[in-house]
């Protein structure tokens, strides 16, 4: 299928990369175009579940998230259906920078990021939080449900702000040196200050990294809001973990909640 993704967009896969996304549900290539080289990825889902808000999130930003974001241009798009699976074709233009983690969202050695790099994702984060959007990534509905839940204690569960957020903010979804945030599925309004509590909490593993964003981003994380959206992460990370992810973020992350709940 991704074969004839390329044939449908006049795209020509180029070397034997293969980028899986999780559990296999996309395949990406880079591929040679007329008008350059490209990236093309296809996602895949059953096709009672195929289009709505995750297929239509990367040309939704396409169409209104500023140049202050740096990010792959969307070029092209289709959709159809082939049996019992639904199928998105979309080709990017190539970003040459390497992501920072390769095949995971945990980072498991400090990267080396300067603080242009760090200038950057940091406004980034605050134009993102300014677009205007009807999209939503996380939900009140779920906080109310999933907080007391998986956090274990009685707490309040009302976010005390809402911004937009890109709502996948982890190490394999960024690049450097130079920087790109790509994957734009599930962007949308969030807690303020997700996106920074996502990529801190992806970063207890390593905990200079950690303290080094905590450093950078404080004008976000060390607020209310803030330290809300990093309990909202945590409740996130830890359902995922009784499902079998993230296993070894379990006693960073309890750690992490112990000392945002402390007093």
């Amino acid at each position: 299928m991704h074969a004839a993704a390329a044939a449908a967009l006049d795209a020509t896969p180029t070397g034997s990369r293969e980028a899986w996304g999780w559990r296999g549900r996309t395949l990406s290539r880079p591929v040679a175009t007329a008008s350059g080289e490209g990236w093309l990825r296809l996602v895949s889902a059953p096709a009672d579940k195929a289009g709505g808000k995750l297929w239509e999130g990367p040309r939704e930003a396409e169409r209104v998230m500023p140049p202050a974001v740096p990010r792959p241009h969307l070029r092209e798009r289709r959709t159809w259906t082939d049996g019992e699976h639904g199928y998105l074709a979309e080709l990017y233009d190539k970003t040459t920078a390497p992501t920072i983690t390769t095949h995971e969202p945990i980072l498991r050695k400090a990267p080396d990021l300067d603080d242009a790099w760090w200038d950057e994702l940091s406004t980034a984060l605050d134009t993102i939080a300014t677009v205007p959007s009807h999209r939503v990534a996380v939900r009140q509905e779920y906080l109310d449900r999933a907080m007391p839940q998986y956090l274990g204690i009685p707490i309040d569960t009302k976010a005390p702000a809402w911004t937009t957020a890109h709502g996948d903010l982890h190490w394999a979804n960024l690049t450097s040196p130079t920087l790109t945030v790509l994957d734009w599925e599930g962007w949308g309004a969030a807690p303020a200050g997700y996106d920074a509590a996502l990529l801190h909490s992806y970063s207890l593993l390593v905990p200079d990294t950690a303290a080094e964003i905590r450093r950078q981003l404080g004008h976000i994380l060390d607020t209310p809001a803030g330290r809300f959206a990093e309990l909202v992460v945590i409740t996130e990370l830890l359902q995922t973990i009784t499902r079998g992810d993230n296993l070894e973020l379990k006693k960073a992350l309890r750690t992490r909640l112990a000392c945002l709940t402390k007093g």
